[in-house]
C-alpha cells in the first residue's frame, strides 16, 4: 500500500464501547444476536425476493440490494467490535483500517444513494401509477442500481485516497470502535484543515442533499394520498412509513457525523451503533412484518421447504 511520505504508524488503538469487561461480556452476546439476526434476516429477504417471482417488482428488487448491502455494511464493523469485546488490546493494522473505511463508505454511500432510488421508485408508483411500468422499467432498474453502486465507489475512493495523501506519525488512538475518515484524519501529522472541509463537503453534502429530495418526495406523495381511497391509502403510508424510519435513522447518523468538525463527542459511539447495527436489523424487521406480500411469500417459501421435507421422507 502506498504511504504519504513521514507516515511511520503501522496499527492503530481502538477505545471500543466500554473497558469494563464485564459489560464487554455482556455486550458481546447482545451484539452477537444482533448481527446474528441481520444475517439472518437480511438473506432471508434476499432468498424470498429470489424465489417468489410475484416480488419481481421493482421495489423488491431495490429493497434485495438494501437487504445485501445492510449484511455487507453490518460485516465491515460488527465482526471485529465482537472480536474486540474479548480481547485485551484493541489494535487494527494501519492497512486494515484504511480498508475498513474504504468499505464503510463504499457501502454506506451506496446505501444513501439506494434509499434515494427507492423514494424515487415509491413516488412513481403513488404518483403516477399509469406510467409506473415504463417509468421504472427492468432496464431503468438496473441502471439506477448500477448508477447507486457507482457513486459510492467514487465516493469512497475519495474519501480513501484523501485520507492517504497525509502523513500519520503519532498519536494512534481512535476513540470509537471502528476506523472512521473524520477520526483518522484528525490524526495525521499535519494541518488538515482543508481535510476536513472536504470531508464535510463530500459526505455531509452527500448526506444532507439526498435528506432533502428524500423529503420533498414524501411531501409530493402524501399529497397525492389525500387524494386515495382509504384502504390504498393505508397500504401507500405503510410503505412510506417504513421506509422513512430507515431515512431517519441512517441519514440522521451520516449528518450528524460529517456535517461537523472532526472532534470526539460523547455521543459518537452511540449514534455509530444505530448506523451499524441497528439500522441493518430494522431492514428485515420493517420490510417484512408489516409488509403483507414479504409475509405471504415467507410462508410459500416455508410450505414449499415443509414439503420437500415430507417428500425426503
Amino acid at each position: 500500500m502506498l504511504l504519504a511520505n513521514g507516515t511511520t504508524v503501522r496499527a492503530f488503538v481502538l477505545s471500543g464501547l466500554t473497558s469494563n469487561h464485564g459489560i464487554e461480556l455482556a455486550l458481546f452476546v447482545f451484539f452477537t444476536a444482533v448481527y446474528a439476526s441481520v444475517l439472518l434476516g437480511n438473506t432471508l429477504i434476499v432468498i424470498t425476493i429470489i424465489y417468489d417471482r410475484t416480488l419481481h417488482t421493482p421495489m423488491y428488487f431495490f429493497l434485495s440490494n438494501l437487504s445485501f448491502i445492510d449484511v455487507c455494511h453490518s460485516s465491515v464493523v460488527l465482526p471485529k467490535m465482537l472480536a474486540d469485546l474479548l480481547a485485551g488490546t484493541k489494535a487494527i493494522s494501519f492497512g486494515e483500517c484504511i480498508a475498513q473505511m474504504f468499505f464503510l463508505h463504499l457501502f454506506a454511500c451506496t446505501e444513501i444513494f439506494l434509499l434515494t432510488v427507492m423514494a424515487f421508485d415509491r413516488f412513481a408508483a403513488i404518483c403516477r401509477p399509469l406510467h409506473y411500468t415504463t417509468i421504472m422499467s427492468r432496464w431503468v432498474c438496473l441502471q439506477l442500481a448500477a448508477a447507486m453502486w457507482l457513486g459510492g465507489l467514487l465516493h469512497s475512493v475519495a474519501l480513501t485516497a484523501l485520507t492517504l495523501t497525509v502523513p500519520y506519525c503519532g498519536p494512534n488512538a481512535i476513540d470509537n470502535f471502528f476506523c472512521d475518515v473524520p477520526l483518522v484524519i484528525k490524526l495525521a501529522c499535519a494541518d488538515t484543515y482543508v481535510f476536513e472541509i472536504l470531508i464535510v463537503s463530500n459526505s455531509g453534502v452527500i448526506s444532507v442533499v439526498c435528506f432533502i429530495v428524500l423529503v420533498i418526495s414524501y411531501i409530493v406523495i402524501l399529497m397525492s394520498l389525500r387524494k386515495r381511497i382509504s384502504e390504498g391509502r393505508r397500504k401507500a403510508l405503510s410503505t412510506c412509513a417504513a421506509h422513512l424510519t430507515v431515512v431517519t435513522f441512517f441519514l440522521g447518523h451520516c449528518i450528524f457525523i460529517y456535517l461537523r468538525p472532526a472532534k470526539s463527542l460523547a455521543a459518537d459511539k452511540v449514534v455509530s451503533i444505530f448506523f451499524t447495527a441497528v439500522t441493518p436489523l430494522l431492514n428485515p424487521v420493517i420490510y417484512t412484518l408489516r409488509n403483507e406480500d414479504m409475509l405471504n411469500a415467507l410462508n410459500k417459501l416455508r410450505g414449499r421447504q415443509v414439503h420437500l421435507g415430507d417428500k425426503g421422507h
